[in-house]
């Protein structure tokens, strides 16, 4: 089993090696320049490598991008093998990242919280306060109000 630093190292490799090998050598135009590589990841034994990417584009765009993936999977082992000079190249699962999908998600979920803010915002610009506008005693007033009451 590798220690985590030397499977860092490895996902880090991998990541640029098929970024490289996506923008220069592979001339499959499904994937052609609106791939983005985002994350990669090494089980342990440096076996497996799981590289999550990205799709700028609709639906049709990103099944064409993982047919391409797909099909240029060899290749892109086998440079990630000349690259690493390991014994074993670990073998390359590609995964459609969710980050775009959650980031959309997180807009939407911020949007509508700034126009319910903006509701009450304009709901209460008239409103007056129910008691004193400051509510708190300060300690001048105390003494004055226990000096009148001891008479």
């Amino acid at each position: 089993m590798a220690d985590n630093a030397r499977a860092k190292k490895l996902a880090d490799l991998i990541r640029e090696v098929v970024a490289q090998k996506l923008q220069r050598g592979i001339k499959d135009p499904r994937l052609g320049s609106h791939v983005t590589i985002t994350d990669t990841r090494v089980t342990g034994d440096l076996r497996e490598a799981t590289v999550f990417y990205t799709v700028y584009g609709d639906d049709e765009d990103r099944a064409s991008a993982a047919a391409g993936l797909e099909s240029a999977k060899g290749i892109l082992r086998s440079a990630v093998g000349a690259a690493a000079g390991t014994k074993f190249t670990p073998t390359l699962t590609f995964v459609a990242d969710a980050l775009p999908e959650n980031a959309k998600t997180i807009d939407d979920l911020l949007a509508k919280a700034r126009a319910e803010d903006a509701k009450v915002r304009e709901v209460s610009s008239g409103a007056q306060y129910a008691g004193e506008a400051d509510p708190y005693r300060k300690p001048g007033e105390d003494e004055d109000d226990e000096g009148t009451a001891a008479e």
